[in-house]
């Protein structure tokens, strides 16, 4: 196994160089001097002859950065094996289509190859981000699940203020603040679950979102020592930094350390190397496995290196 890393993404041209967590985590594989190569879901491809073990290949891009994180190049595509990676990062943003699930499943074959695959594919298949939350009773506010109207309506009668949701959505999308009397109910629910054919989320309105929806990295189950609480716009309700909030850097307090002591196990247990907790007040509202990011927020803030931290965790952990 060489010293190898694939990046399974969104197309890396598209990406935020002064932001984008991935681009983080490739620079410093390749500060470690491992080769990088940029792939994308559609690019795998499996190929098996008859008796014999199935080999995953994708048509990749090796990239090389010129002395910092935002100045790179990429190669020609060339189509390759991915067996002779010793890391491979599952990076593609949701929704978990099936074009995403199906890139899980070709995964585990690298996986079961002894290939590290970050997260694990089973479990990013496995973990719906919002559900998730739901494991943690002590730690998730009161939330129903459904795609009928009647059990929106008697949980907003009964909780007078609630938030609705996607259960596949991301970056604040989707999401609306719905109090008693609202008008609006029936339309939202309606629209959301494509008259009453999928299930969508509510939570009770928690008020301490206007101090910030707080994204504590996770790393092998431990918390990075630091938030980004994502804080909305005066009058808003998304604090998503790609709905227009402000992030703004805060220690962990005790409540979020004792989220990170409930959750940490079993992020660890799962093999979820890499997650992203979102905290609002005293409550966990969701689990990100998929492609977490404000590693670069953080660093800039607190002078860290996440993605170092990731790497030596991860080295760590495949070594054992």
């Amino acid at each position: 196994m060489s010293k190898t890393v694939y990046f399974v993404m969104d197309p890396v041209e598209k990406i935020n160089r002064k932001k984008d967590t991935t681009l983080a985590f490739m620079y410093e594989a390749f500060k470690r001097g491992y080769k990088v190569f940029t792939t994308e879901p559609r690019h795998l491809w499996i190929k098996r002859d008859l008796n014999q073990k199935a080999e995953v290949h994708a048509l990749c891009q090796e990239i090389n950065f010129q002395n910092d994180i935002e100045n790179f190049e990429l190669s020609k595509q060339n189509q390759q094996s991915m067996h002779d990676g010793q890391f491979v990062f599952m990076r593609q943003d949701p929704p978990v289509t099936i074009e995403y699930i199906t890139s899980t499943f070709i995964l585990d074959i690298l996986e079961n190859e002894g290939i590290m695959v970050i997260n694990h594919p089973s479990q990013v298949r496995g973990a719906n981000e919002k559900l998730t939350a739901m494991q943690f009773p002590s730690c998730a506010p009161s939330t129903v699940i459904s795609s009928q109207k009647e059990q929106f309506r008697d949980f907003l009668a009964d909780k007078k203020d609630i938030v609705i949701k996607p259960l596949d959505g991301m970056g604040g999308q989707g999401i609306f603040r719905i109090k008693e009397g609202d008008q609006n109910l029936d339309s939202v629910i309606e629209t959301l679950t494509f008259n009453g054919q999928i299930q969508i989320m509510a939570q009770q309105y928690i008020p301490e979102i206007v101090d910030g929806d707080k994204r504590i990295l996770m790393i092998n189950g431990e918390p990075v020592p630091y938030a980004l609480a994502r804080v909305p716009q005066k009058g808003a309700l998304r604090g998503n930094l790609a709905a227009g909030g402000q992030g703004v850097g805060k220690e962990l307090s005790a409540r979020d350390r004792e989220i990170c002591e409930i959750v940490g196990p079993w992020l660890k247990a799962h093999n979820i190397y890499f997650a992203g907790l979102d905290v609002i007040g005293d409550y966990l509202t969701e689990v990100n496995v998929t492609s977490p990011t404000c590693v670069r927020e953080l660093d800039k803030i607190y002078n860290l290196n996440i993605s170092g931290q990731l790497f030596d965790a991860l080295e760590k952990i495949n070594q054992t």
